[in-house]
């Protein structure tokens, strides 16, 4: 039989399937949009905010407007501008729209957006250095800002938060075909502070993109590292590292869309607790659209519990939507010092707390060498010392115990 005449439905139903790539979302990731009517006040209960101590960010998710602001210190490398942007200008630039409420309210309320602008093919020989300081712990502060690197552009920034406020910010990476950023946003607070981040990064085709998130200070510090492609050929590795103390919570997640062919991602994140009640969150989720063949991508999260009363939450995810793809994989693991190896150098004449110390090093090492900024590397290696030096170091039983 020959059917000439088509079914509307059949037609419709036909358009839809070959639009799905454009509407496959992700049960980890909500859907962008301004309207703050999408994202409603989270009870708790929301896949995406169950592991979030909602009493504990003092009435940020309320959307209180205010005028306050962190002061901003900035060290600009030739070529590289800073300047002050409406909202309406950082949407015509490009930047992705907010995914969840922290998000969409900083967007709403922070009066405008900020933007750090490389132009095309300069590379910059300094790292780009913005400070961001709270001056108080009540105080609610929204930030907005826009990083904008052109075509075959190359550049490094560090983004550091210190002091203490209530701080909710996004923050859109928008880097050019063929250029490279690596960029570290870099949580020092006081242990005070609320810190409620996203980033939100978008790689054009056959740029590169590392980005690096590190928390050790803060009450409760809530991070959201998203990426997507421009066009094929883009790659992102995505870093992270944390040392949660006593009472701290330190979460992270991560999301990684592959929505375009040939494109690649690499996460891995680590991450050590120790004191009683130090809670760490990492959420990994990369989605793998049917457009997306020939991509490549692998997430890993580790964390060493240093002491009893920890609790690390890891939840790596993978969603696939097409076969075609060179490699996908993900490991997760939460575990005490290694016996073998403090036993391998106490045998040597090395002290207890000694051989801790080197062990936490050596789990450390390695993704600090990542970085690629020295300074920040010798930094980050002094914090974990002092860190260390709070608990297991200072005589603070180690977990296991008797």
């Amino acid at each position: 039989m020959t059917v000439t005449d088509t079914d509307p439905a059949i037609a419709r139903d036909s358009v839809a399937s070959a639009l799905e790539q454009d509407r496959v979302e992700s049960h980890l990731n909500p859907p962008p949009s301004y309207d703050l009517a999408d994202h409603p006040v989270p009870t708790g209960r929301e896949e995406v905010w169950r592991f979030t101590p909602l009493k504990r960010l003092r009435g940020i998710l309320d959307g209180e407007a205010s005028d306050k602001r962190l002061r901003r210190e900035v060290s600009l490398p030739d070529g590289v501008t800073l300047s002050d942007i409406t909202a309406e200008q950082a949407r015509e630039i490009g930047e992705l729209a907010p995914n969840d409420r922290p998000s969409a309210l900083a967007v709403a309320n922070a009066g405008g957006a900020v933007l750090l602008d490389v132009p095309a093919d300069l590379e910059a020989t300094e790292p780009v250095v913005v400070t961001l300081t709270g001056e108080g712990a009540e105080d609610l502060v929204w930030g907005h800002v826009v990083v904008r690197l052109g075509r075959h552009s190359k550049a490094t920034i560090v983004l550091r938060h210190t002091g203490s406020a209530r701080y909710a910010a996004t923050t859109t990476v928008v880097v050019g075909d063929g250029a490279e950023l690596n960029m570290v946003s870099l949580q020092d607070w006081d242990d005070d502070a609320v810190h409620l981040g996203r980033d939100a990064i978008r790689v054009g085709r056959d740029a590169s993109v590392k980005h690096t998130s590190v928390s050790f200070g803060g009450d409760v510090v809530r991070m959201h590292a998203n990426v997507e492609y421009d066009g094929p050929g883009g790659e992102a590795e995505l870093l992270g590292l944390y040392f949660a103390d006593a009472g701290q919570h330190l979460e992270h997640r991560l999301f990684a869309d592959h929505n375009q062919p040939r494109t690649k991602s690499n996460v891995v994140y680590k991450g050590a607790l120790q004191g009683q009640g130090a809670r760490t969150v990492w959420i990994g989720n990369v989605l793998i659209r049917k457009v997306a063949e020939g991509i490549g991508t692998y997430e890993e999260n580790r964390n060493l519990v240093l002491t009893d009363g920890c609790q690390a939450d890891s939840v790596p995810n993978l969603e696939i939507e097409t076969g075609e793809i060179e490699g996908a994989g993900h490991a997760s693991a939460t575990a005490r010092f290694d016996d073998e190896q403090l036993f391998y150098l106490r045998s040597r004449g090395v002290s207890d707390a000694e051989a801790r110390r080197l062990v936490l090093h050596g789990f450390f090492n390695d993704l600090i060498r990542k970085v690629g900024i020295p300074s920040l590397e010798e930094q980050l290696t002094d914090t974990v010392e002092a860190e260390l030096a709070k608990n297991v170091l200072d005589g603070l039983p180690p977990v296991g115990a008797p």
